[in-house]
């Protein structure tokens, strides 16, 4: 059981005031807040620690290598992964993405072919496939959610044809909070010969992960999602992926040597990870998710799962209130709009007066908001340190809207 206080604690941001009421923080799924460790972490690394890594045989040089290099094992660790050699280190899942589409995806697909996508991805996993789309020809075939907003793992299989080559899919939706069966698909999918990667950007941060288990050929997580820096994050690659793909970018630290007429590439995952990389980022990352792991997966996961129950049960007695996506065992993620003429940017703006931040848009989620029939909601994104007092200011705050637009 988290000690919630505790928690808060550790996060200065959230003793803040905003407008002269304490802040109500709920826009976790765009960006968490940074507890003190991983603020630390990275003062420490630009006032007493930093260097270029890998590069250099001096004493700070070997400390930040040291230091950076170790995040690739606690990122194995946090995902359930046994070989650290499949995390590739990138500034997070959009960069990791997009590595899986021109590595691995444009080299061995041609017109005709098949990318399975779910309605609810992210544009980050949505518009590196229509760069193939566009570039190659590929086809993208799409599964609708249900009217709770739940995929069914099965639809999802029943879209492989003789063309597909690859399912990119969600573990978790931004927009929605709905939960997919990850591991269905990728069992289904494997028994086809079809590879799967998932993108866990949301998913990471509100339950445990166990890539291992899940069978997936890729996952794809962002750091700044994870209570960590911006600009970092990794991508977990299956051995036998690595081996198929070639690289990203090209520059230093991914070879063994340049000649005029010959370039020799390093052994995967440096491979993959041209140049400078974001060295005191990712330093926090690491930090960040010693930090999730002491707190506890499971413990995180069961304080979220009963916020999302009371918010879900607070905002659905707003009878002038939509909420999308209803499944039962949704994250505490909740996207709404409210009756009559009220903009979700105006509702977000009204919130605000009372220290209250929500996201408010389309989410990076064309397709479901198309799906939805709406142009933009109000996104109200809870994490570890939320509590229900500050579900009840959000309630508070959305009555108040509800009677200026009333």
């Amino acid at each position: 059981m988290l000690d919630i206080k505790k928690i808060r604690a550790d996060f200065p941001i959230l003793s803040r005031e905003v407008n002269g009421k304490p802040l109500v923080y709920l826009d976790n799924g765009a960006s968490a807040q940074k507890p003190q460790v991983v603020i630390d972490a990275i003062t420490t690394a630009y006032s007493h620690e930093y260097a270029n890594v890998h590069r250099g045989l001096h004493y700070l040089s070997n400390l930040a290598t040291e230091k950076y290099e170790a995040v690739r094992g606690t990122i194995a660790r946090f995902l359930g992964v046994a070989d650290e050699n499949q995390i590739v280190l990138n500034s997070g899942t959009t960069e990791g993405i997009n590595m899986v589409a021109y590595g691995w995806a444009m080299p061995r697909m041609e017109a005709g072919d098949e990318i399975i996508l779910s309605v609810m991805e992210h544009h980050a996993n949505i518009v590196p496939w229509h760069f193939l789309r566009e570039r190659q020809g590929v086809v993208l075939k799409w599964v609708d959610v249900d009217a709770t907003g739940a995929l069914d793992p099965q639809k999802v299989l029943d879209a492989i044809g003789p063309k597909t080559k690859l399912i990119a899919v969600t573990h978790l939706s931004n927009v929605l909070g709905t939960k997919v069966d990850v591991k269905a698909i990728c069992e289904g999918a494997r028994a086809k010969g079809v590879p799967v990667l998932v993108d866990g950007s949301q998913a990471a941060v509100h339950m445990p992960v166990n890539v291992d288990e899940i069978g997936c050929d890729f996952y794809a997580i962002t750091g700044h999602k994870l209570y960590g820096p911006s600009g970092s994050g990794a991508i977990f690659v299956k051995s036998e992926r690595l081996a198929e793909m070639r690289p990203f970018m090209g520059g230093g630290d991914m070879i063994r040597e340049v000649s005029k007429d010959a370039v020799t590439y390093n052994d995967p995952p440096m491979k993959f990870e041209a140049g400078t990389p974001g060295i005191v980022q990712t330093i926090g990352l690491g930090v960040a998710l010693e930090y999730m792991m002491d707190v506890g997966m499971h413990d995180i996961a069961a304080h979220e799962d009963a916020l999302s129950s009371y918010a879900q049960q607070r905002l659905t007695g707003l009878n002038w209130l939509n909420v999308q996506g209803t499944t039962p065992d949704k994250a505490a993620i909740f996207s709404f709009t409210m009756d009559g003429a009220a903009h979700a940017h105006d509702i977000s703006t009204i919130l605000d007066k009372k220290g209250v931040a929500v996201r408010a848009g389309h989410h990076c989620a064309g397709p479901l908001m198309d799906h939805l029939g709406v142009t933009a909601t109000c996104r109200a994104s809870f994490a570890m340190y939320n509590t229900t007092d500050e579900v009840d200011a959000l309630i508070d705050a959305l009555e108040l809207a509800h009677d200026l637009f009333g």
